[in-house]
Order: structure tokens, then sequence, then C-alpha cells
């Protein structure tokens, strides 16, 4: 009879519920276990997908004049930076340098540039050249 109501019961973190069907039950957990928030080990793709979404931002002529977009656009890039990606270290190390208006910030992107420039990025030698100058 209860199955034909829909009827619902929650008690001490779990509900059940029963349908026309079997009756089916849904745990709620307090807390979430780390195997489940643990992302796989070979996940590349996320990483790959922010940098080129941080490059499209600042590469376009309307979004990537926007300060809050160039913003958003370092905050993608910080995590590949950190991996080694010499293309984001080289953007990252760019923005670092231009926009930040703080010595600590800027001695951070001139790093990450000479990081980039080692590893034979153009786009960072210049800046450094420039910079230097």
């Amino acid at each position: 009879m209860l199955a034909l109501l829909g009827f619902t019961r929650a008690k001490k973190g779990v509900e059940w519920r029963a349908f026309r069907s079997a009756p089916q039950c849904f745990m709620k957990f307090r807390s979430v276990s780390p195997s489940v928030t643990a992302p796989p080990a070979s996940v590349t793709e996320p990483k790959r997908f922010s940098l080129r979404v941080a490059l499209w931002l600042l590469d376009s002529p309307r979004l990537g004049d926007n300060p809050n977009v160039k913003h958003f656009a370092g905050r993608l890039l910080k995590q590949p930076a950190r991996e080694g990606v010499v293309a984001a270290q080289s953007r990252l190390g760019q923005l670092m340098c231009r926009e930040c208006g703080n010595a600590r910030d800027r001695r951070i992107g001139h790093d990450l540039l000479r990081q980039a420039a080692r590893a034979g990025d153009r786009r960072a030698q210049q800046e450094l050249g420039r910079i230097e100058d």
C-alpha cells in the first residue's frame, strides 16, 4: 500500500522512498569519503582546457582588456604554470609583470618568465629583454 502512494521517510541520514516499482534506497551521507572526491590519477584534460580558455580570454580583443577577465585568466593559468607548462608560465609571467602593482607579484612574474625563456619560449625571451633593458 505504501509503495503505491509514493511514501517517503527520512531517519538518521537515510531516506527511503517507495515507488510503484521496487523500493529504492537513497543514502544521504554527512561527509564525503576521500575516494569519491579524489580525481582519477590520469586526468589531464581539465588542465589543458583551462589553459586553452585562459589563452582565448587573453587573446580576445573585446575581453582581453578587462581587468576582471585578466584576473580570471590568471587564476586559470596558475595550476598549469606550477606544473611546468611553458605556455602557461609565459603568459602568467607577462600578466604578473605588466598588470600587478606590488613588487612580490612582479618578482614571481619575472621568475615565471625566466623559466619559460629557459625552456625556449620566444614570447618570454622577448618580454625579459624588454624588462631588463
